[in-house]
C-alpha cells in the first residue's frame, strides 16, 4: 500500500476540504516540472535585501514566466522555484503534523489550515543560523494557494517588525493533465 502525500498526511480528513487544484498540486509525487507565471517583490529596506540574500528569496521586482521543480516523496519535498531573474530552493519535511521548511539559513515551522477556499500555511516558530527567533521579532508571513481549474495559484509575502517586506511573490502554475 502506497504512503499518502506529505500534505495528506499533515491535514489528515480536512485535505478533502481543498480546492481540487490544490488537493491535485499537492498529491504529486516523483520529479515533476511545472511552468506557469509569476511577479516578485523586492525587499523594502536594505536590511531586508541582506536577509533576503540570506534566504535566497527574490530580491528584486520582476514579472514572467516561472518554472517550478518539485521532488516529492511522503516524507519530504525539495521545491525549487526558478524565478525571472534567481532560483529559490527549499527543503520541507513533515514533522508532527507540523511542516518545517528549510530555506537559506533559516528553518521554519508552519501549521496547515485546509478550506473550500484554499490551504494557508501558518507560520508557528523560526530558527535563523540555528537560534530560536523571539516572539517579538517573529516575521508575519502570509502563505496561501488556491484553485482554480488546472492552475495553482500562490500568494507568499514576508515582512519583518523594523525591516519591512522581506519576500513576496504571487502567481500560478499550470497543473498536468489528471491521469
Amino acid at each position: 500500500m502506497a504512503e499518502l502525500a506529505m500534505y495528506c498526511q499533515a491535514l489528515g480528513p480536512a485535505f478533502e476540504q481543498l480546492p481540487q487544484a490544490v488537493r491535485r498540486f499537492h498529491t504529486l509525487s516523483g520529479n515533476w516540472s511545472l511552468t506557469g507565471q509569476v511577479e516578485t517583490d523586492a525587499p523594502a529596506t536594505w536590511l531586508a535585501r541582506c536577509l533576503a540574500w540570506c534566504l535566497g528569496t527574490p530580491r528584486q521586482a520582476t514579472a514572467g514566466a516561472i518554472r517550478f521543480e518539485l521532488h516529492a516523496s511522503p516524507t519530504a519535498e525539495t521545491w525549487t522555484r526558478h524565478f525571472p531573474a534567481q532560483t529559490m530552493r527549499s527543503t520541507l519535511r513533515l514533522v508532527r503534523q507540523e511542516l518545517h521548511e528549510s530555506l537559506g539559513l533559516s528553518r521554519l515551522r508552519f501549521r496547515l489550515a485546509a478550506s473550500p477556499q484554499g490551504l494557508e500555511m501558518q507560520l508557528v516558530g523560526l530558527r535563523f543560523l540555528g537560534l530560536p527567533c523571539p516572539t517579538w521579532l517573529m516575521p508575519r508571513v502570509v502563505a496561501r494557494e488556491y484553485g482554480d481549474g488546472q492552475r495553482l495559484h500562490f500568494e507568499v509575502s514576508a515582512e519583518v517588525p523594523g525591516l519591512g517586506r522581506v519576500a513576496g511573490y504571487r502567481g500560478h502554475l499550470d497543473l498536468p493533465e489528471a491521469p
